[in-house]
């Protein structure tokens, strides 16, 4: 499955749920305040722009917002939002991909830094995000532990959700670092709709490796954009990196 596949007019178009979900105020509120708050009055890049779900409410507090999006389908959704003129977006790869000028602040969400599929790819966006940001400038990325300890011997799959209507699972290739998230959505019938994306997952002692080989050192990490403590039972972190 590549990305562009991935991220289609179909999955666009069933991309936001506004008020539930990830874009729930409880979820979102958070994590709009803290970059804001990050970005220290300079202008953010956000790698993997996607609909605008942060970007949008991020531009609203006064932060001048750019994106990097890959997906056509998921740029023209984020257009009926907001224009270019407000929120600028440039076509390409986060790994990759040129804005112009220098940021304060860099962001990623949402899991999306595991949409790279290597190592490889990984360390580069580091590099691009470091590329991007003034001296002292912040790189945040939001990002899912790996549930490992979960799989007993010989099982390759977890449930990470079971709720009306919503079952999540993932399937593990713990010998290449890769996990496919299964999404089966359905209603009262006997029909079911299935999404699928695979991810490369990175412990949070690697990112801090990858970070250091861009030249930014870990400078906080909590549970959630509330700043909850990080623990060993966490199941997912905001890792906040400044270059040096």
């Amino acid at each position: 499955m590549r990305q562009d596949e991935i991220w289609d007019a179909d999955t666009a178009s069933h991309y936001d749920t506004p008020g539930t979900g990830m874009f729930a105020p409880e979820v979102l509120g958070p994590a709009v305040e803290r970059l804001a708050a990050l970005a220290g009055g300079g202008r953010a890049l956000e790698f993997a722009i996607g609909t605008g779900r942060v970007a949008v409410p991020l531009a609203d507090r006064g932060v001048p917002v750019t994106g990097v999006e890959l997906s056509a389908a998921m740029i023209a959704r984020l257009r009926e939002k907001a224009g270019e003129a407000r929120i600028p977006v440039i076509a390409g790869d986060m790994a990759a991909a040129t804005a112009p000028g220098e940021f304060t602040l860099v962001y990623l969400v949402y899991n999306t830094i595991s949409n790279l599929l290597t190592q490889a790819e990984q360390v580069a966006c580091f590099r691009n995000a470091a590329r991007h940001l003034t001296p002292g400038g912040r790189f945040v990325v939001e990002l899912w532990v790996p549930e490992l300890r979960k799989l007993p011997p010989g099982q390759a799959a977890t449930v990470f959700a079971c709720e009306p209507g919503y079952i999540g699972l993932d399937t593990y290739d713990t010998l290449r670092q890769h996990v496919v998230s299964h999404h089966f959505r359905f209603g009262e019938g006997r029909e079911a709709r299935l999404g699928r994306s695979p991810h490369r997952y990175i412990w949070p002692a690697e990112l801090d490796l990858m970070a250091q080989l861009a030249g930014m050192d870990l400078e906080s990490r909590h549970a959630d954009w509330s700043g909850a403590e990080f623990t060993a039972d966490s199941r997912s972190h905001v890792s906040v990196y400044r270059k040096l």
